[in-house]
């Protein structure tokens, strides 16, 4: 059977997650799983994609690893290559992987750290929108959907997070980018937003600096509630997009942050 045949038998379509090992990229990946998606799951650490892997149980079959550098641009080729000739085409691309830097007056950030989430967050992001174009644009039927991971930083910053917040408002204008540029390729693009998640150690929340200089334990949602708002945007028809979709705690400082 080829890769369009073996693509063909999976009801939703194919998806390609990155960050897919740990977090909201495990998460998102056994979701989509579960609503009927094939997917294949990228990231740097081999074991912990073979662990989202093993957790899809009996649906394991219609997921595949494969260990990626998302900055590298000949991994991210590699990557693309290796889903179609698996799955036979990509549906849905959900761009979540990025990188963590602490978080420090912007007179003590280093280089190392503000190149470490720009490669990762945005170059990264960037090259697997642009592979997935370049897929979306050849396979029949044309187009698909990509969803990008921004977060409530991309509209407003949290104190002693200049690399973060900047990397994520350039996903942001991303977003916009390959929105209008997919229009009339049959490419739709949205953002997801997310808050306070619960930490899935178990351990509890850490105080968060606000804008004050005060410190505060924020609440949280549980993680179904990303997958929900996540599995609403990846379900809709062609011809319709989820723009942007900021889901967090109720009480999550964010309007009116500072």
């Amino acid at each position: 059977m080829n890769g369009a045949d073996e693509g063909a038998r999976h009801g939703r379509g194919v998806a390609v997650v990155t960050g897919g090992g740990s977090g909201l990229g495990q998460a998102a990946a056994l979701a989509l799983l579960t609503d009927g998606w094939s997917v294949a799951v990228a990231g740097r650490r081999k074991e912990a994609l073979e662990e989202t892997v093993a957790l899809a149980g009996a649906d394991s079959d219609r997921m595949a690893a494969v260990p990626t550098d998302i900055s590298r641009p000949e991994e991210v080729t590699a990557l693309f290559a290796a889903v179609l000739e698996r799955f036979g085409r990509v549906d849905l691309l959900f761009n979540n992987a990025g990188a963590v830097v602490p978080r420090v007056p912007v007179r003590d950030v280093t280089v190392d750290d503000w190149n470490r989430i720009m490669d990762t967050t945005v170059t990264g992001t960037f090259l697997c929108a642009r592979e997935a174009f370049r897929v979306m644009c050849e396979q029949s039927p044309r187009g698909g959907r990509i969803i990008n991971n921004g977060a409530p930083s991309a509209h407003a910053p949290r104190p002693n997070a200049v690399a973060y917040t900047t990397a994520k408002h350039a996903v942001l204008g991303l977003t916009k980018a390959l929105s209008l540029d997919g229009r009339d390729l049959g490419i739709a693009c949205g953002q997801i937003d997310v808050g306070n998640v619960e930490p899935s150690d178990g351990l509890p929340q850490p105080p968060a600096r606000q804008a004050d200089g005060s410190t505060a334990v924020e609440r949280t949602i549980p993680v179904e509630r990303f997958t929900e708002a996540l599995l609403l945007m990846a379900s809709m028809p062609p011809g319709s997009n989820v723009q942007y979709l900021t889901v967090l705690p109720t009480t999550m400082p964010f309007v009116g942050r500072g």
